[in-house]
């Protein structure tokens, strides 16, 4: 089993203190809008790594590769704005302490910040994530299943909300059905202190960690014996 610690949207206290060190963590996935720093911290402290996905309050982060002569933005050396050493997995797939994490950031366009997509921006992004599984799947005979699709925004009408900054993606339904993950985690929704209802979209568990959550999962994607099993949450203040 792999030990997860994933945090969004709201620092917790006690997580950007010496008390982190006595959880046992294997990996750090940030679902969006935390201090780079924050993530920064808890990857040092827990000595594992991280991977994650910009929030509608992050920092634009598109556009940049890492080569032998440091980052490039558009063909100029620069520096990488996000947390270092974290993995951002947005549109892609990435393998870490031994699970495979598929990854869409952003929300809804309401106000033209950086990280917003209309659905429609956001459904050809997330074709990145599908076309990419179907390849692996038709070209290379890959049948391993995602083990976490990480996002920032809920799918549309399962955990989302009403209001025009907290509509969830309509394409996550696809993405989700097509990637087969065990589980979805977002943030972007604020439970405000209460604990939100875990849900499910096609055969994945649906859970909103805003603030954080430790849960265990053993890898294998669909086809793994036992369940994702949450050991300890807490959300928001």
């Amino acid at each position: 089993m792999v030990s997860v610690l994933a945090v969004a949207d709201e620092t917790i206290e006690s997580l950007w203190s010496a008390q982190v060190r006595s959880l046992s963590v294997d990996l750090i996935l940030g679902a969006g809008d935390l201090p780079f720093d924050y993530l920064e911290y808890l990857t040092d402290a827990l000595n594992a790594p991280c991977v994650f996905v910009p929030g509608n309050h992050d920092a634009d982060l598109t556009g940049y590769s890492a080569g032998r002569a440091g980052w490039m933005r558009a063909g100029l050396p620069t520096t990488w704005p996000g947390p270092v050493g974290a993995v951002n997995a947005d549109r892609k797939i990435v393998s870490a302490a031994g699970l495979r994490i598929a990854g869409l950031g952003g929300s809804i366009r309401y106000n033209g910040g950086p990280n917003q997509w209309t659905q429609r921006q956001q459904r050809r992004r997330a074709r990145t994530l599908t076309r990419t599984t179907s390849w692996a799947e038709r070209v290379r005979g890959d049948q391993r299943g995602i083990d976490i699709l990480l996002t920032h925004s809920p799918p549309f009408g399962v955990g989302d909300d009403t209001d025009p900054a907290h509509i969830g993606f309509e394409c996550l339904d696809d993405v989700t059905r097509v990637l087969r993950p065990q589980v979805l985690l977002h943030g972007h929704i604020h439970p405000h202190g209460r604990t939100p209802e875990d849900l499910r979209l096609h055969n994945s568990d649906v859970v909103n960690t805003v603030g954080y959550t430790l849960l265990e999962i053993e890898p294998g994607g669909e086809h793994r014996d036992t369940a994702p099993t949450i050991v300890r949450r807490r959300h928001g203040t």
